[in-house]
């Protein structure tokens, strides 16, 4: 308890607690003395005060009043809470005043808190000083644990988007995460390493709120957002800011909450943040806008996200989820574009999207398959039901626990204009996404809006 900070009179508490210990005797081995060093001490500080002090004596008056023991008189009790360094209460409980001379008691009552004298006084005030010292520079963490936790949090946000990932089983790995974070904060560090832990905290909070949504749980995920920004707002970065706006912006998106997705989108870019968010937070605005027909505000935001992509100075801090790259910029465009009714630009930007994710190592199946949706939908308006089938053939080969909400939702949108289209390839291509959407996660994994979660 020393080592992590803690006070004497804490230490001497834990003694009593834990090992059943008088008070005096609890405070004597909170210092770590031995009866005889106890002695020495009452002898050389009270000399002449009271009677000469040895090992027994001391012993004694520690069991006092349980056995064969001394009770201690008003001058020994003084002499011990000097020596202790603190007052003549803390080494009394209920059953040594009980057993206390009246006499005793209302000259004890008399003195009030013992304080140090002369010298002693400015002794204590500097090992009072040294002591909070101590507990400054403790810590529970450490630069390498740090560095570990963010590393971990860049890990989960980049296999989030893989193929062989399993959501349910990634967020459940992120919430284990984030609580060990909070752990932390529990406890003591230094300032700048509290604001390290809530950046942590923060990003770890926002890939719960995204992964949330794409369950099905836009409740949950709003739940998470909120706690997300306070922990932003505890670390004071403006671009964790600007992320947690992103992620509350796309959950507002999708819980068809538009006014609220263009809100947050631009409170968002105007943190300043650093990295490919303003990108991303130009193509939500643009995503929101374009849902309810607003063309020339849908267009703006495009070109501001084109804007915010020369503008790009450095890499994202985190990465994975939280980037935004070309070809996910492209499948906003792409999405924007159907809404509109500008099928071309739609099937142009489907099509660069396509091929940039084609050519990474690693592709964000989510992005992927919206892009086919895209390619789809620019297709079957261009009057091409065949080529929007087989463009969708690897959407429809997901297994269920990759069938987010958010693929779902687009495929639904693109359900609408197959309503409109007859001919064979189009029933089929009804019936496919109606079976793909029976079978999605949020209804494999049971985790329908209502049922919380963690």
């Amino acid at each position: 308890m020393t080592d992590l900070g803690s006070p004497i009179a804490a230490v001497a508490q834990e003694m009593r607690v834990s090992f059943g210990f008088r008070p005096r005797e609890a405070w004597r081995h909170a210092h770590g003395w031995s009866l005889q060093e106890v002695a020495d001490l009452v002898n050389a500080r009270r000399a002449g005060e009271v009677s000469a002090a040895d090992a027994s004596m001391i012993s004694k008056l520690e069991k006092w009043p349980m056995g064969s023991s001394r009770r201690p008189t008003v001058p020994v009790l003084v002499a011990l809470a000097d020596v202790y360094n603190c007052t003549v209460d803390d080494l009394l409980d209920l059953e040594d005043r009980r057993a206390l001379p009246d006499a005793d008691l209302t000259t004890l009552n008399r003195l009030g808190p013992t304080e140090p004298r002369g010298t002693e006084l400015v002794v204590q005030a500097a090992d009072e000083s040294l002591t909070f010292a101590q507990w400054m520079e403790a810590s529970n963490v450490g630069p390498v644990s740090l560095e570990q936790l963010l590393r971990q949090a860049r890990s989960l946000a980049a296999e989030y988007l893989r193929p062989d990932s399993n959501p349910l089983d990634l967020f459940a790995r992120t919430r284990t995460q984030r609580s060990k974070v909070f752990s932390l904060l529990e406890g003591h560090q230094h300032p700048h390493q509290t604001s390290d832990l809530y950046l942590i905290g923060g990003y770890l909070c926002s890939l719960l709120a995204w992964m949330s949504s794409d369950l099905g749980h836009a409740a949950e995920a709003e739940a998470q957002g909120l706690t997300a920004w306070l922990c932003a707002e505890l670390s004071g970065n403006d671009t964790l800011r600007a992320w947690v706006l992103s992620v509350q912006s796309k959950i507002a998106f999708w819980d068809g909450r538009l006014k609220d997705a263009v809100s947050r989108a631009r409170r968002g870019a105007a943190c300043n943040p650093s990295g490919t968010v303003a990108v991303l937070l130009a193509c939500q605005e643009a995503d929101a806008w374009s849902r309810i027909g607003a063309t020339d505000e849908s267009l703006a935001a495009l070109a501001r996200a084109e804007a915010a992509r020369d503008a790009t100075d450095g890499a994202d801090e985190v990465g994975g989820l939280f980037s935004c790259g070309p070809a996910r910029q492209e499948n906003y465009n792409a999405a924007v574009h159907l809404r509109l009714g500008r099928p071309s630009d739609a099937l142009n930007a489907a099509d660069r999207g396509l091929e940039l994710l084609l050519a990474q190592h690693v592709r964000a199946y989510g992005t992927l398959a919206q892009i086919h949706i895209s390619r789809a939908a620019a297709l079957l308006a261009g009057g091409e039901p065949e080529g929007a089938h087989e463009a969708l053939v690897p959407v429809l080969a997901l297994s269920p626990n990759r069938r987010l909400a958010p693929v779902t939702d687009r495929l639904s949108e693109l359900a609408v204009g197959l309503n409109l289209s007859g001919g064979r390839a189009a029933v089929g291509l009804r019936t496919a996404i109606e079976d793909f959407r029976l079978h999605s996660a949020p209804r494999r994994l049971a985790l329908s809006p209502g049922t919380g979660m963690p």
